[in-house]
Formats: C-alpha cells, structure tokens, sequence
C-alpha cells in the first residue's frame, strides 16, 4: 500500500541516513578510537551495578589506559558464566549487569542441539536495534533501489510478538524479533507486514498460513528472514495461488535481508523460485544485538555496527586459545579492531548496553576486508568437524555444499555431518538433502571430497592419513523439518545443526532410519 506522504517519508529516511550511516565510513584506525570511546560510555554507565562493583570499573575509568586496564580487570565469559548473572535479573532484581531493570529477555535461536539461552535486552539495546536497522534501510536506498520502493511494504518473517512472564512475573522473554517489532517507530509501522496481530501468533503453521492468506493484498519490496522459511513461505504461497514465481504476486520485491544461517545451501532453490534477479543482503543481527550488515551486493562482507552501544573483541579461533571441542581456554587472549588481520579466523566478544560484558558469542568470523572493517560468519565455536586436525569449519562445509549443488543441477537447502572415530580409523558421515533419486552417493561423496580438500588444507592432508573415509546418505528434504518439528524447535528463529554431537546423532540416525523405511 502505498504512503499518503511518500515524498515526505523519503526526504526523512535520506536526511537521517547522512547522519545515521557516517560511523559506517571508519578505517581500522578510526574505528578503534571510536570503540574506545564507547567502552568509556558503557563502563561508565555500569559502574554502580553489581557486576561493575565486582570488577573495579571504577579503577579501569581512572586508569590512563582504560581497554588494558579492562583486560585486566575483567574476565572473557560464556554463557555460563553470565547465566549466574543475568538469572538475578531475570528473576527481577535490578542494577546487576547494566542499570536499573531489564524488562525484556531474548531467547536465543540456537539449533536443535541444545536448550534455549535467555539474553537480557535493555531499552538502550532496543534503540541500538532500531537505529541500525533504520542505517540498513538507508544504504539500501544509496543502491540502485528504486527510491519510491521506500513507501511500500516490507515483510519480516520473525518470531511472535507475543512474550511470557517469567514465574515470578517480573520480567518478559520471547523471540528477539518479536521484542523489536513491538516497539518499531509508529511511521514505520505502516509500511510494515504482517500485522501486529498476525506477528503475535504464536502457533508457527497458523501464522504463515495467515500470512498466505493476506499476500494479495501486499505490495512487498523487501522481506527478511532465515532462508528456510522464506523458502517455505515462497512456496506456499506460490501453490496457494497457482503461481509461476513470486514475481507473480509481489512484482517489485526487490531486495531479501538474510541471515542466522549460510545462504549458500538455499540460493539455488530461492532464486528458482523468483521471476527476476534480487539483492540478497546479509544481516548480523544476534540475540545480544545488531552486530554488522552488508551494505550492498558488492561488498565483500558486512560491516561491522560502530557507535551503537557495542564494543568489539576477537579472539584468535586457534589451539591456544579454544580446546579440542570448541570451549575457550582460561588463558585465551583477545585483541581490538586495530589488531586482527585479514582472513584469519576470529571468535567474537561482545560488551553491550545490555549488560554483556566481554562475552564470547559463540560465533566465529574472519575479516575479509580491513579498510572498511567488514566480516563473514565462518561459523560456531562448537560447531566445527575435527575429529583428526581437519579442522573442517562451517563456512568450508557450505562452500562445498553450494559447489555440490551447482555440478549436480540439484537444489540442496539442508544437511548435517558427524564425525566417527574407530581405533584410529576416522570418517565423515554426512546427511545431505536431496530429492533427485538420480543422484548416486558415491558420486556426492566423491564430489564433495574432492571441493573439500580444495577448501582446506588441513583436511586435505588428512585425507591422505587419519581420515578414511567420507560417507554421504542422501535422504528427503522433509525429513530435516520433520526433525526440527520433533525436537520442538518449529519456527522462525530455529535452525539445523551443522555438526552433530553424540548426545544428538543416535536420535538423528533413528529418526532417519525409521523415516526412511515407512518409506520405502
């Protein structure tokens, strides 16, 4: 539907661009001092909490060097280390890790792994949300995006809006992106689909049969959302109304904001479904916050978030720093923005003005271009396949799916992969999703071995030694979403495990066997 004041929305959006996207242009150098000086923000503003008591913030402020004296005082921490905290204030109390109290609890994605994680989402985390999803929409617009494209319709396909009270009732926790789409900006909110009351569905399958139902109506420019389920959603829709593309029904979508997992394995598939070329455009948005976004198709990777309530760390993803199964070694060093080098391999810290301090997100990135301070997802801290010093990370297991997929002319949107250790025989299993019953294992496995030993050096040396053999079972894509279903990790923010671990793989081998002999 278009804007009664379209001209009016667009001079707004542009004019705050100027001032919203400046921090974007920094060098290594610049960005640095910027970071100091939000870390000086943050610790100041902790510095009568209970966490920020605990660590002396208020020697680090008056040390000369502030960022050394930070290293010093305070600790690298996981999630287990800050549950003890931010359980206080789940559980309503104030002024623990960041001042006064948090209403509002994130819980995390995750995969079908493991239990969710509760994020603390400040009012000063909100804002920062808002502002840099306002500075993406911008550097859309400084793109070849039609800039009347600005006042039509932008379908985010995220969790519900709908939150629940803790047991005592003191504080809320739901899906992130439920918690920002409830407190968008009021002039945005026109522009905005689904409805409020269809993002507050809190059944998965009703609420993207209620979206289906409402597609006509749409003039849908822009969408965001995992790559599964926006590829779930295109077909329903495409079935519903008896479609060629999604074109059919949305001619201007212009412009899909991807993110959470690899678009890589889904590429192939998404762009079967459209009836023209699109901007893809990665975004970083985690449950601790909105990390980094690409600003447009040609850059090489997203740019980090300066100046909204974040400091950054990267810890070397290396033996010294992490063990054998991804956990962070008590003598791991972390380094700024003004000391990592390109195309390394980095794991992120984050301090926020939620109240994350030093905290290992989980996610791993290398940086691929350092003038304008841009990274890629390489992948998780526990979820990578070493089992003989492969060191084989996500980022390479996607390249070698997409490259899979592109030789055999076969959409392949999901898969899995174990690693198996007998005597000092090693092998790879993997699940690959496949529907094309002409497509023989041995030749994926082959095939897949041989773009994997191109990708990595490492692995390729133990293919020669350690690593006998690589297994492919080709299985229905619907068994993977089956799965998630089974596991009661059905919905927006949810998604595969790359890697399996033993607690998961006899369920997963099972599940899998069981499935595919009803079959049969």
């Amino acid at each position: 539907m278009p804007s009664i004041y379209p001209k009016k929305i667009i001079k707004q959006l542009v004019n705050a661009g100027k001032r919203l996207s400046q921090p974007f242009s920094l060098t290594q150098e610049k960005a640095y001092r910027q970071q100091l000086r939000t870390l000086k923000k943050l610790i100041t503003k902790a510095e009568e909490t209970d966490y920020g008591k605990t660590y002396n913030f208020s020697k680090i402020l008056a040390s000369k060097a502030v960022y050394r004296s930070y290293q010093q005082n305070v600790p690298l921490v996981d999630y287990g280390k800050m549950h003890e905290w931010w359980q206080k204030a789940y559980n309503g109390a104030e002024n623990v890790t960041w001042p006064g109290k948090i209403e509002f609890f994130a819980l995390s994605s995750g995969t079908s792994e493991g239990a969710s994680k509760y994020i603390p989402v400040s009012q000063e985390m909100i804002r920062s949300i808002t502002r840099a999803g306002l500075r993406q929409v911008i550097s859309i617009a400084r793109t070849d995006f039609p800039k009347d494209y600005l006042a039509k319709n932008y379908l985010m396909l995220g969790g519900s809006t709908s939150l629940y009270f803790n047991d005592d009732g003191k504080t809320y926790a739901g899906d992130l992106s439920g918690i920002t789409s409830s407190h968008v900006p009021n002039w945005f909110e026109r522009f905005s689909k689904p409805s409020m009351d269809i993002r507050s569905e809190k059944n998965w399958h009703d609420k993207l049969e209620r979206i289906v139902d409402e597609a006509p109506q749409w003039d849908v420019v822009m969408i965001a959302g995992v790559p599964a389920w926006i590829q779930i959603l295109f077909e329903m829709i495409i079935k519903r109304y008896n479609l060629r593309t999604i074109h059919d029904i949305w001619p201007h979508l212009s412009v899909y904001l991807w993110g959470g997992v690899a678009l890589e394995p889904y590429k192939k598939s998404l762009n079967g479904l459209m009836g023209k070329p699109i901007m893809y455009l990665e975004t970083y948005l985690a449950s601790e916050g909105f990390v980094a976004f690409q600003t447009s198709p040609n850059s090489k990777g997203m740019k980090l978030n300066f100046k909204n309530g974040m400091f950054f760390e990267f810890v070397p993803f290396n033996e010294l720093n992490f063990d054998e199964t991804g956990n962070m070694r008590p003598n791991a060093v972390a380094l700024s923005i003004k000391q990592v080098e390109l195309h390394k391999e980095y794991a992120l810290l984050l301090t926020t003005c939620s109240g994350a301090w030093r905290y290992l997100i989980g996610d791993t990135v290398k940086f691929v271009d350092l003038e304008d301070c841009e990274i890629k997802i390489t992948g998780r801290t526990k979820h990578f396949l070493s089992v003989c010093g492969e060191h084989l990370s996500v980022d390479n297991m996607n390249k070698g799916i997409e490259r899979l997929s592109e030789t055999l002319n076969v959409p392949i949107n999901e898969y899995t992969v174990k690693g198996e250790s007998e005597d000092k025989n090693h092998v790879h299993q993997w699940y690959i999703a496949c529907n094309d019953k002409s497509v023989k294992p041995e030749e994926a496995s082959a095939l897949l071995d041989t773009y994997l030993c191109e990708l990595n050096d490492d692995y390729a040396t133990e293919r020669k030694h350690a690593l006998k053999e690589v297994k492919v079972k080709l299985i229905p894509s619907e068994l993977f979403l089956n799965w998630m279903l089974e596991q009661g990790k059905y919905g927006s923010q949810s998604k595969f495990p790359r890697v399996l671990t033993d607690a998961k793989y006899k369920e997963w081998v099972d599940f899998v066997n069981k499935h595919t002999a009803l079959a049969q």
